[in-house]
């Protein structure tokens, strides 16, 4: 049976089904919303958690709660970047998404945006993104040149490697050091230990999210970590959690946070651990889906640990 052909209206199948965009977006505007995942905001949440974590963590060396500015700034970067990560994504991905039913109406894939005009947002966010840039100290302008490598291979690691989640880990946490760059002008032990762990926490979330697309994924032949673990993978979530709570912890005793960051940080540990890594299910794609996203949380959870370990 042939399914019908998604158009604007649609929302897609990992999206709120009362998002905004189709709520309230104008019709037009739809298609494009989409293409940046802006009717999925937990994406931007991911790419900016990191980065917040890492101001935090500069500011709490020294004794002072993050700069709100820098925040903000991190914000409006994690929306731009995180919309044209995904509309290269898409560009690049094409025609594995057209045999997923998860990504089947993509704007891209569907045909509704067509590969230029997708280009031409990618290359808009990308100048509106240099544009916060070049507002940081120059060792962030150094950095954000290197996070492009990552962003770039990343749409091809599924189809070389097992796991691409633990490049998008990679990618996705570079905010981290950014971010304490941009607070501290400089980097220390504390800000790669911080990254390392987002990097576990990433790989966690994102075997996860891998859940919803298994019997897709083995027909398009994409590679990923919850194929490769199979059964195993709850088990592999639990540990790569583990790393991801040891390694923050690391970074806060090298730091020297205060008692408040590690209360925070054992209500972080308990809703890895707890929260998700004993509910995951290889067979429940749904439950997949909720737990993937209250990963927000998770991160909003630690960023408010770093920054109360200035007391």
């Amino acid at each position: 049976m042939t399914e019908p052909r998604a158009t604007s209206d649609t929302p897609l199948p990992d999206a709120a089904p009362t998002n905004w965009v189709d709520r309230w977006a104008p019709v037009a505007l739809r298609p494009w919303l989409k293409l940046g995942r802006f009717d999925r905001p937990a994406g931007i949440w991911l790419l900016m958690l990191p980065g917040w974590q890492g101001i935090a963590l500069a500011g709490a060396m020294q004794g002072r709660w993050p700069d709100p500015v820098l925040l903000l700034l991190f914000l409006l970067g994690a929306g731009l970047m995180r919309a044209a990560g995904c509309a290269y994504n898409d560009i690049v991905d094409r025609d594995i998404d057209a045999k997923v039913a998860r990504t089947a109406a993509r704007p891209v894939a569907s045909g509704r945006i067509t590969v230029k005009q997708a280009w031409a947002f990618t290359l808009g966010c990308c100048l509106a993104s240099l544009a916060i840039l070049l507002m940081l100290p120059p060792l962030c302008w150094l950095l954000g040149v290197l996070s492009l490598g990552l962003v770039a291979a990343y749409p091809f690691m599924k189809r070389i490697t097992w796991w691409p989640q633990a490049w998008l880990g990679l990618t996705f946490n570079w905010g981290a050091l950014m971010g304490f760059a941009a607070a501290a002008d400089e980097l220390s032990p504390s800000a790669a230990l911080l990254y390392a762990g987002g990097v576990f926490w990433t790989l966690g979330y994102d075997t996860i999210y891998a859940i919803q697309d298994l019997e897709d994924d083995a027909l398009a032949g994409v590679k990923s970590s919850a194929r490769r673990l199979g059964a195993a993978a709850p088990g592999a979530v639990m540990a790569f959690y583990a790393v991801a709570a040891a390694l923050a912890a690391m970074a806060g005793a090298l730091a020297g946070l205060g008692p408040l960051f590690w209360a925070g940080l054992a209500v972080y540990a308990a809703h890895l651990l707890a929260l998700q890594g004993l509910r995951v299910k290889v067979d429940d794609p749904a439950l997949a889906l909720r737990l993937f996203r209250s990963n927000s949380l998770a991160g909003l959870i630690l960023f408010a640990a770093v920054a109360a370990g200035s007391l």
